[in-house]
């Protein structure tokens, strides 16, 4: 598809009876939209074999017709596809450009196609049938990104490293237990592609520009051909709507703020600060000035294209606010928004997988951090809730204990003598110091959504049908 085809040619534009001029060519390249519609070729070929059917079936064209429009139409796409045939920049769009062929191929028949058809219900249905498989492409990099966080959680399920909230040291728990919750939020961005998808498998096809046709056209054939549920309600809103466009870009914006969260924390992991993740050297990069340097790019481009995707979700939102119903030129401007977030969010999955599965963690480092920070100091309110002390006066013993331990230049509670923790309540006993330990606090969190070892397992377990399902527990 690098080459223009052997002929030159001028394809004529769709609207051009009623205009005796048409615009200059800046003009005219200024309102065309074959460079951001052009990737959906084989979609508007597939909805035009559709429609082109259905007419022949409905006695609108002669089956004959229908049967070499179905015939070129396979054959461009298969021309596209093997890259002998490329699209012509100076088309206006990709359904002028696909129609211009088949009127110059076949003449007058090619000239059929396109009744009881506007370029409004057209574009509308080749959006929604380009969105269903990028759903489905989206839904598999999440599932293998899924697969891989959980595979690595099983390999680091006693790998004990410190919670943090507001990024200070906060409670014991395991690597596990971090990257389960990191897989949990990519399987809720899995079942928002999903409900998006639920809404917009929808057929458009035979709304016209917004009342229809009075031709005899079966929609509701044309929807079953083509794979949607039900053809649309209502024809107006087939066309003016978008909020099939603006749900995808919202999941894809969510996913893209959980990799950039999920990022940010790997980012700050691989620093010295914290060296808890060794990156390979195959998902870093180096300084131009700084020899020493051993960069997350990765991780922050990631967590910087996340800006783009929340970028162009406004932008939608922002071109569709303040439109009137139903279909207006604006509308033109919705798919480059939401083409960039659909490629944007499957190269940083493949990207984040891959960094992800060739990462090794420093599980002594991990370990080391748990200790200093007072991180068992909810462990010791809890004992002496365990010994019927109200939960806000064991709140207020163990903060008083740490305020102690500060005084001391001490780093733990557990450095406390039994008589220094007798001093600020009787109900202290022996027995508290084995429950300080970090990997005895983490065992003993066995609620579920806890991080103790065993519920982690269950939860990864739990995780793992999810992948295997469709929201609602169909397969």
């Amino acid at each position: 598809m690098n080459h223009k085809p052997d002929t030159p040619r001028r394809i004529p534009v769709l609207w051009g009876g009623r205009l005796e001029e048409r615009p200059g060519a800046e003009a005219f390249a200024f309102q065309a939209s074959i460079g951001v519609d052009g990737r959906l070729a084989m979609e508007d070929i597939e909805g035009s074999r559709a429609h082109a059917a259905m007419l022949a079936k409905q006695g609108v064209i002669p089956p004959e017709t229908a049967a070499a429009l179905d015939g070129e139409l396979r054959r461009i796409g298969e021309e596209l596809a093997a890259g002998t045939l490329a699209l012509d920049p100076e088309a206006e769009d990709i359904h002028s450009f696909i129609e211009g062929l088949l009127t110059e191929r076949l003449g007058d028949s090619g000239r059929m196609v396109h009744a009881g058809r506007s370029r409004n219900d057209q574009i509308a249905v080749d959006l929604r049938l380009y969105i269903k498989r990028a759903i489905s492409l989206l839904r598999g990099e999440l599932a293998e990104t899924l697969g891989t966080l959980l595979d690595t959680a099983e390999d680091h399920l006693d790998t004990i490293m410190p919670g943090y909230t507001h990024l200070q040291r906060a409670q014991p728990v395991t690597l596990a237990y971090h990257l389960s919750a990191w897989a949990c939020a990519l399987n809720r961005d899995r079942d928002r592609l999903w409900d998006a998808l639920e809404r917009l498998d929808e057929c458009p096809l035979g709304s016209g520009a917004l009342a229809g046709s009075t031709l005899p056209l079966d929609r509701d054939l044309t929807a079953r051909t083509l794979g949607f549920k039900r053809p649309t309600l209502n024809a107006m809103d087939s066309v003016a709507d978008r909020d099939f466009a603006l749900e995808c870009a919202g999941a894809l914006s969510i996913l893209m703020v959980h990799l950039s969260r999920f990022c940010e924390d790997i980012s700050l992991w691989a620093g010295e600060e914290f060296n808890f993740i060794r990156l390979a050297e195959s998902w870093s990069t180096g300084s131009s000035i700084m020899p020493q340097k051993k960069n997350p790019d990765f991780a922050e481009l990631i967590r910087g294209k996340a800006g783009r995707t929340t970028g162009n979700l406004v932008s939608l939102l922002t071109l569709l606010k303040g439109l009137p119903y139903a279909y207006n030129k604006d509308l033109q401007e919705d798919k480059e928004a939401l083409f960039d977030s659909i490629d944007t969010a499957l190269t940083c999955l493949r990207m984040f997988r891959g960094m992800i599965s060739s990462a090794a963690f420093n599980r002594e480092r991990m370990k080391a951090a748990c200790t200093g920070g007072f991180l068992e100091a909810t462990d010791a309110a809890e004992y002496l809730v365990r010994k019927g002390m109200p939960f806000r006066r064991a709140h207020e013993t163990a903060a008083l204990l740490v305020r102690d331990c500060i005084a001391a230049g001490q780093k733990s509670i557990g450095q406390r003598t039994l008589e220094e923790l007798r001093g600020r309540s009787e109900l202290f006993d022996g027995d508290l110091y084995a429950l300080l330990d970090p990997v005895s606090s983490v065992q003993r969190r066995k609620l579920p959504g806890g991080p103790a070892p065993e519920e982690v397992r269950r939860q990864i377990r739990e995780l793992r049908k999810l992948l295997g399902r469709r929201p609602g527990g169909s397969p």
